[in-house]
């Protein structure tokens, strides 16, 4: 095994002049399975390609993007594994200092819109050479779309970036199809009938056929009411049809321009997912980064585990269904025992699995027997706000695999650090997959994503009742204490979402303070593109019922909503005060035992505000553990 070229002089040593493709990502170069560009420049060395790679070049010259040469095939181009916009930005828009893909964690590594930049420097120096692009940024941006750091609708990232084709979705299968084809002489002018990609065609030129029309982007790009009502539209309609069973090709007007999305690749199976994780991976960033700090984003996954794909959680804010898509598939448990016996003769590994998961990382079934040959219904969810009584639950291969995971000579200790559906888990009528994720799978604390209480708020972020996390949360611990272990829950909430008014902003606090939870972190809902959530956020309408939804915007606002979440913290004292005043919740100001703050007027005479225990959120469940077991006695 050896890291691909990313010098002329690495290139040479291989004994090649030329590459067939060059790779230009925004992220450093780590050969490892949870790097996109890393599977992919995998998959094309497989397909027969000479590949190289060229990591976070320096957009403000040319020099870096001749650095292989014209490359025989052509240039594909990912801004790396996350979208360039937010690893610059936070959600008040404020620039990070830090990159955890960057060498040393240093920011300021990669451009604004790094596709755009890259794919508009790489046309300028060649512009016969073709250019495809992909990666989460892409994707997630193939039709016009809302930019919230702009704060405007923004055309199709294919026609802004000048690229050839856009491959949308994983990718491995319409890469190694593009391979096999321009290997084979074709031009990337004829790859137009590829399932997974994007392509322009002039409206002269386009051949009518069975397609679903969106909304132009001319329709939506003026911020009128109007215009954010066929936003709204043409969100469903995209979802909708963001199925590799029964999508149906997109179609989306740009001027003069017509954007083509073809039906959605279909997922890989099985053994075909066993193959790529099996690819020889060197699993590390590239040496020459060391002298640098490492590549910090390596840290929590090199020794981890991607046992399946796909999520058909699906909820609103995120942006893993329309780019992974709803749909499960899992590697076997051959391949999963084989990587990890890999992880053996590594003088890295010290006996720790960081994590055996995924986007879910209990999901390994499809969501029902109908969805293989029908789809994933359209405008439904399997789990929200109720499961599906179709819906297949079932843990004993999962758990099967971890146990033989565990037996391993070398393996000390298996983690599922990975997202967990508490929702799908309360609906086993086993126990035996949770008392051993208990037991044996949780480092002290199980990150879960409650990420709300109000009923309203969790119906436009598509997910489950609070009702569902109390079930399991009661259980989780209940079984902790059972094991004779002291572990947590540490579940995520977020703020300010579409639907949050200040008074279900209150309801959450108050039930933190009923439930003892004091969250460290609190993350305020980030618009990013490609989520329902955020054409909500955008044009305060529920693309579903393109009824109004409350949307929290200002600045203020969130910062009163935010406080709310963390209103045990003193220097929040004030912002808290005022979000209730604001909420006409005075009587939440006191004294008394149902109070969230005391009034500022005391504090001042010696009285002070409520706060956190010292040694945080453990401490804290600590205490909480122990008045629950006062309670039973």
């Amino acid at each position: 095994m050896a890291f691909l070229p990313v010098s002329k002089e690495e290139m040479r040593a291989m004994g090649w002049e030329q590459p067939d493709f060059v790779l230009v990502t925004g992220d450093a170069y780590v050969d490892h399975p949870t790097f996109g560009v890393a599977i992919i420049a995998r998959v094309l060395e497989a397909a027969g390609c000479r590949v190289a790679v060229l990591p976070q070049p320096d957009w403000r010259s040319d020099k870096d993007f001749t650095r292989f040469g014209r490359p025989r095939l052509g240039f594909m181009v990912t801004a790396g594994n996350i979208d360039s916009m937010v690893a610059h930005y936070t959600v008040a828009k404020r620039k990070r200092s830090d990159d955890a893909y960057s060498p040393g964690g240093q920011g300021g590594r990669r451009p604004d819109r790094a596709v755009i930049v890259y794919t508009q420097a790489i046309k300028r120096i060649y512009p016969d050479c073709p250019v495809i692009i992909g990666g989460l940024e892409a994707s997630l941006r193939r039709f016009a779309h809302y930019d919230y750091w702009d704060d405007r609708v923004r055309p199709s990232i294919l026609l802004e970036s000048g690229a050839d084709l856009l491959s949308y979705g994983m990718g491995e299968k319409q890469t190694w199809e593009i391979a096999r084809r321009m290997l084979q002489g074709e031009p990337v002018e004829a790859l137009t009938d590829i399932r997974g990609i994007c392509y322009l065609v002039k409206t002269s030129e386009y051949r009518p056929g069975p397609a679903v029309e969106c909304p132009s982007f001319e329709q939506m790009a003026p911020a009128t009411e109007a215009a954010k009502k066929e936003y709204a539209i043409a969100c469903r309609k995209q979802q909708d049809e963001q199925d590799a069973v029964r999508g149906k090709r997109v179609i989306q007007r740009h001027g003069k321009l017509i954007l083509v999305q073809n039906p959605p690749m279909q997922p890989l199976n099985q053994q075909e997912l066993d193959w790529v994780y099996a690819l020889p991976y060197e699993r590390m960033y590239h040496p020459s980064y060391e002298p640098l700090g490492g590549v910090p984003a390596i840290q929590e996954v090199e020794f981890s585990i991607t046992h399946n794909r796909g999520c058909f959680g699906a909820c609103n804010f995120c942006s893993l269904s329309f780019h992974q898509g709803r749909a499960v598939t899992a590697r076997s448990e051959e391949s999963i025992l084989a990587e990890a016996k890999g992880f053996l003769s590594n003088p890295r590994f010290k006996g720790y699995i960081s994590d055996v998961g995924g986007p879910t990382a209990n999901f390994r079934l499809p969501s029902c027997q109908g969805q293989l040959k029908r789809g994933l219904c359209k405008g439904k969810k399997c789990l929200a706000p109720q499961p599906c009584p179709q819906l297949q639950v079932d843990h004993r291969e999962y758990l099967t695999i971890l146990r033989k995971l565990r037996q391993l000579p070398g393996i000390k200790k298996v983690f599922i650090r990975s997202g967990i559906r508490f929702d799908y888990l309360n609906e086993d009528e086993s126990d035996a997959f949770f008392e051993e994720l208990v037991r044996h799978h949780v480092s002290g604390q199980l990150r879960v994503a409650p990420e709300h209480c109000s009923a309203a708020v969790l119906d436009k972020m598509g997910k489950p009742y609070i009702a569902a996390y109390l079930k399991f949360s009661k259980k989780f611990y209940a079984l902790t204490q059972k094991a004779g272990k002291e572990q947590y829950l540490v579940p995520y909430l977020m703020s300010s979402h579409p639907g949050s008014t200040m008074k279900e902003a209150v309801e959450l606090a108050l039930f933190l303070k009923k439930e003892h939870i004091r969250p460290d972190q609190v993350q305020d809902f980030y618009p990013t593109p490609g989520t329902i959530s955020t054409c909500m956020f955008y044009t305060g309408l529920d693309p579903y019922t393109l009824k109004p939804v409350y949307v929290p915007r200002s600045p203020k606002e969130k910062k009163l909503q935010r406080a709310l979440l963390q209103y045990y913290v003193p220097k929040n004292q004030p912002l808290v005060i005022e979000a209730l005043e604001a909420a006409g919740r005075r009587d939440l100001i006191g004294t008394g035992p149902n109070c969230l703050v005391r009034p500022l007027a005391n504090r001042a005479m010696g009285i002070q505000a409520e706060r956190q225990p010292k040694g945080g959120q453990k401490t804290w469940n600590k205490g909480k553990r122990q008045i629950s077991k006062k309670r039973k006695k």
